[in-house]
């Protein structure tokens, strides 16, 4: 289960790091007499809010959990793993199961709170780019943030069946007010356009790890569906 307080922890760690490296005078110029940067518990505490939202039964704080933990799995194939976690936390911010513009309306949420918890310009456009990168899961080759985002977003698929049955079952939860072959119809179309794809992932880890349960799990889960 997900434990708010150590996911507080996380947000501010990688709020800092991600922070002091923008203001490296190796990487930046220096600014005349910069003001502090705001406390990052307020900002922790609004999105652990959102990502608390009732309507909500995968897109939650357990999985915000999973995908910071596959993104620590991947960080060395990621160019700034500390980016790639703030998008991840920004990722799913806004869900409303019924709207298709979530991962925009979520970028754009970064986009305005980012700059005000003190990243800069450049992280705050890099961070929006990935959590706009959610809608296709298709980073490009020379893409390795968008790489590790992705590939720790759908590491679900590649989860146990037990824990592909509680997904599968969440997720139908969700959407809960499409009946019933509405939705099986929806969710079969999903599954065929995922194994149609030539990779699933595109790490080295998530291809060597993941790519062969995953796509077993999305076969089985089709063929209970077209039964």
């Amino acid at each position: 289960m997900a434990d708010p307080d150590t996911l507080r922890t996380r947000w501010s760690h990688t709020l800092h790091r991600s922070r002091s490296r923008a203001q490296s005078p190796e990487l930046t110029p220096p600014t005349p007499s910069p003001s502090p940067s705001p406390s990052p518990e307020a900002y922790a505490d609004n999105l652990l809010a959102r990502w608390s939202e009732p309507q909500r039964r995968y897109h939650t704080l357990d999985h915000l959990t999973a995908v910071l933990d596959h993104v620590d799995v991947l960080e060395e194939a990621a160019d700034d793993p500390d980016l790639v976690r703030l998008a991840a936390w920004f990722h799913d911010a806004v869900y409303l199961p019924d709207r298709s513009e979530n991962e925009e309306r979520s970028a754009r949420l970064a986009e305005r709170a980012l700059p005000e918890a003190g990243l800069s310009a450049g992280a705050t456009a890099e961070v929006a780019r990935l959590v706009r990168l959610t809608v296709t899961h298709a980073p490009a080759a020379d893409d390795p943030n968008g790489q590790v985002l992705c590939d720790a977003d759908l590491a679900i698929l590649a989860s146990p069946a037990d824990t592909y049955a509680a997904y599968t079952a969440a997720v139908r939860e969700e959407y809960a007010f499409v009946p019933p072959d509405a939705f099986r119809q929806g969710r079969a179309a999903i599954l065929r356009q995922l194994l149609d794809l030539p990779r699933l992932f595109h790490t080295p880890y998530g291809t060597r790890e993941w790519e062969g349960p995953a796509r077993h799990n999305l076969t089985s889960e089709l063929t209970l569906l077209t039964a």
